[in-house]
């Protein structure tokens, strides 16, 4: 069985055309209502907008000017650790770097065309040599372009990088083991790796399944000096691409997200029964929108990327295939991924066994079902022994889906309804397309299979309903949210110039938002306490709890946490103008109108801090565990939280806090401890691209506070001397400084990149070797050839 590469004229060009086009017309009709409606740009939905338009933007332009720490990410936060999940390892990102930042936000589509339009081409390279028909490899390519998985990731956006690029690893690796080609595939396994190292860790347990199953088909045969040569290529790819991983890696470990594990049960069901009904239908109907749940309501459901789609055909060619191949490898890897994706801990395998519930590796299974699927309809024979069954089932179960909108029901106040669906009409719009998917195929299939033109018929077929389903699901995302969203280019991108105006220059400083967008501290390049990323310093998913704020995917400490915007140095809080009344119904002392612009109204923090302050106690983590999380910060803001060890190596900087001192946490109180602060404050901060200086004048020996999350990549230096940080307050960081005039620097170099950067440059000086002796070995076995 072991197929060599054919040799048919490559329609590479065809399909990468066809799909660039197709997801062109996709987003057009959107654009323009985003032009004429929407403000300007193309915007969609939730991390879409609230992620992925204003990390490009801000990642453009500080990439442009240098450094290595962020300020305007949370807290502050290392920026290769902080965005190399999302873009820095991205070719399309690095590509957009020759767009000026301000005019990112209108690149994302031209982007997300070219992603499909190179996930389409690569889903048809590799698939031609086992479909080993043109048409029928042109049919799969198009198929993956436009899969559910594919549509449904637009609001996720940096997850179509991944997609793009995964078919020319698995092709690269059938022409090494197929063909003998040895070079390309350190390549690919490097770009894989660098562009994105989750989703890597996922691609590499696919390759190891779809590798053995090759093996089992015997479709692959590997002998010793074969299998090294691969092993060989594997680890050069992997250590060309690591230079982001060791960081990112060396961050993970300390991110209470990432370590998760299993237990008991967790390993082999699922804590809801519904989850598997959900597992199943994602086969038979078009997705939702990431953000509802319609056909079940319990379980682990949104934002999971969960569905197996593909437009028009479903998975009646995979059945098809599968019936009729059934010691072919595609059937092999398609029934083992079924198994892994019903049994939890085989599922986190493509994650590291992490507990948290993600459908994230479907798109490589998908891959080949695009291509079993085009094997299917390459071949009359087996298709019209295997098609009409299978089409039968397909239209029994995605039928079956009605039920849930039927079945009688009670509401939460017992009163009769009718089906357990989240909202009808949706609903029924999802079912709709699909049926008219399952409908459509058998009438094309009825009439027109035996023409001569079929494959030409069924090709445009899938592209047309492409454009149907993926215009419905478009809306259906995009315009749920339009009201939420109607204002989102007024106030980010249309308001940096006036927010830039209206701010002051004259000292560091964090700003706050109200009821507002996520992530204005990066349209704004100021730190924001409100923020979406899920990977930035781990001690601010450290510290945040401690004072009553919970820290997952973002951080978004509630108005009434008012200590919080006083231990943080906030000084303005943003308001969108539709928001105001919320906000006075807050009734928050110590705050003031302070200005306006077309979108917000700007209030001033009476108590504001500036960064960077002494206090006269310490308290001790016994005497803060009997004050209510939500009130710690007013504490903090009084007294360090030290350990025991530091406490008995600080001696005498500071004294204990006084018992009494824990129960005055009324606002009079707060509003003196933050008098007291800024009487204590530094007479500079300066903050910089790799970290801050500040400068002190103390009357004797003090422990300097600064509101930065703990990482280890910063050092610091007290007049050029070397000195000790220390990590405080469950994430914040603080220095020992001298009486007199002291300089403070504190630099940061993100850890473990420097290690990985020469990893990977000497990885690339050896595969740089490697291909000049394949040249020169090529070249001389053609010479020998020739003679």
């Amino acid at each position: 069985m072991q197929l060599p590469a054919t040799r048919q004229k490559s329609q590479y060009g065809r399909v990468f055309g066809l799909c660039f086009l197709l997801a062109a017309a996709l987003f057009l009709p959107h654009c323009i209502a985003d032009a004429v409606w929407g403000g300007g740009y193309f915007h969609y939905a939730g991390d879409f907008n609230d992620q992925q338009i204003n990390f490009y933007q801000y990642a453009n332009a500080f990439v442009k000017q240098g450094g290595t720490f962020s300020w305007a990410t949370d807290l502050g936060s290392g920026f290769v650790n902080s965005y190399s999940f999302y873009l820095l390892g991205s070719p399309f990102f690095w590509l957009s770097l020759f767009v000026p930042s301000r005019f990112m936000p209108w690149m994302l589509v031209p982007l997300l065309c070219l992603k499909m339009a190179l996930a389409g081409g690569g889903g048809y390279l590799w698939a031609r040599r086992w479909v080993r028909d043109e048409d029928g490899a042109v049919l799969a390519g198009c198929l993956y372009a436009f899969s559910g998985f594919t549509v449904y990731n637009i609001f996720f956006n940096h997850f179509l990088d991944v997609v793009a690029l995964f078919p020319y690893m698995l092709a690269s690796l059938d022409d090494a083991v197929l063909d003998g080609k040895r070079g390309p595939f350190p390549f690919w396994v490097a770009l894989n790796l660098v562009n994105n190292y989750f989703f890597f860790a996922g691609q590499a347990v696919f390759l190891l399944l779809y590798f053995f199953c090759m093996l089992a088909a015997r479709a692959y045969k590997v002998g010793p000096r074969s299998f090294a040569a691969l092993a060989g290529e594997t680890a050069l790819g992997c250590l060309m691409g690591c230079v982001l991983l060791i960081p990112a890696g060396l961050s993970l470990l300390q991110n209470p997200r990432t370590i998760d594990p299993y237990n008991g049960y967790g390993y082999l069901v699922y804590g809801n029964s519904q989850q598997y009904g959900a597992i199943l239908y994602s086969a038979f109907l078009m997705p939702d929108a990431p953000y509802f749940k319609d056909l079940f309501q319990e379980g682990i459901l949104k934002h999971t990327s969960m569905t197996a789609y593909l437009p028009l055909v479903g998975i009646t060619g995979g059945l098809a295939f599968c019936r009729g191949r059934q010691k072919h490898p595609f059937t092999y890897i398609l029934k083992l991924c079924i198994l892994c994706a019903f049994v939890p801990v085989l599922n986190s395998a493509f994650y590291a066994l992490n507990s948290s519930y993600y459908a994230r590796w479907y798109y490589m299974p998908v891959l080949v079902l695009c291509g079993a699927t085009g094997y299917v309809f390459s071949r009359p024979h087996l298709a019209e022994h295997q098609f009409p069954r299978a089409w039968r089932l397909v239209a029994l179960v995605t039928l079956s889906a009605a039920a849930f909108a039927l079945v009688p029901n009670t509401d939460e106040e017992g009163n009769f309804t009718l089906g357990v669906v989240d909202l009808q009409p949706r609903f029924w719009g999802i079912f709709g397309v699909s049926m008219l998917g399952v409908v459509l195929l058998w009438v094309l299939w009825r009439w027109f299979r035996t023409r001569r033109d079929w494959p030409q018929v069924l090709l445009a077929a899938v592209l047309a309903f492409s454009f149907v389903y993926g215009s419905v699901h478009l809306s259906l995302c995009k315009y749920a949210q339009w009201t939420t969203d109607e204002n989102l280019v007024a106030e980010t991108w249309d308001s940096v110039q006036e927010i830039e105006e209206t701010l002051p220059d004259d000292a560091f400083y964090r700003i706050d938002a109200y009821d507002a967008h996520n992530n204005l501290g990066l349209w704004f390049n100021k730190s924001c306490l409100q923020f979406f990323n899920s990977t930035v310093a781990p001690s601010i998913m450290e510290f945040y709890p401690e004072v009553g704020v919970k820290r997952d995917v973002n951080s978004k400490p509630e108005a009434s946490n008012y200590a919080l915007r006083g231990l943080l140095s906030v000084r303005y809080t943003l308001v969108p103008k539709d928001s105001d009344a919320d906000w006075l119904a807050e009734d928050l002392t110590g705050w003031s109108l302070y200005g306006e612009t077309d979108a917000y109204y700007l209030y001033a923090n009476e108590n504001w801090v500036p960064m960077g302050f002494t206090c006269d106690y310490y308290v001790t983590q016994e005497q803060l565990d009997t004050v209510p999380e939500d009130e710690r910060a007013q504490i903090l803001l009084r007294a360090l939280l030290l350990d025991d060890t530091q406490i008995a190596a600080l001696d005498g900087l500071l004294d204990p806090l006084p018992e009494e001192e824990l129960t005055r946490r009324d606002e009079e109180s707060y509003a003196a401890d933050c008098a007291d602060r800024r009487a204590a404050a530094v007479q500079a901060f300066t903050p910089t691209n790799t970290g801050f200086t500040a400068v002190t004048n103390y009357d004797r020996e003090e422990l300097v506070f600064f509101s930065v999350p703990y990482d280890d990549g910063f050092t610091a230096t007290v007049n050029g001397t070397p000195a000790a940080i220390e990590k405080v307050d469950h994430g914040l960081m603080a220095v020992r400084v001298p009486a007199g005039q002291a300089t403070i620097e504190f630099a940061y170099h993100t850890p473990g990149l420097a290690l990985s950067a020469g990893i990977s440059l000497t990885a690339l000086a050896v595969y740089g070797v490697y291909l000049l002796l394949l040249y020169y070995n090529r070249k001389r076995k053609s010479h020998a050839e020739s003679c």
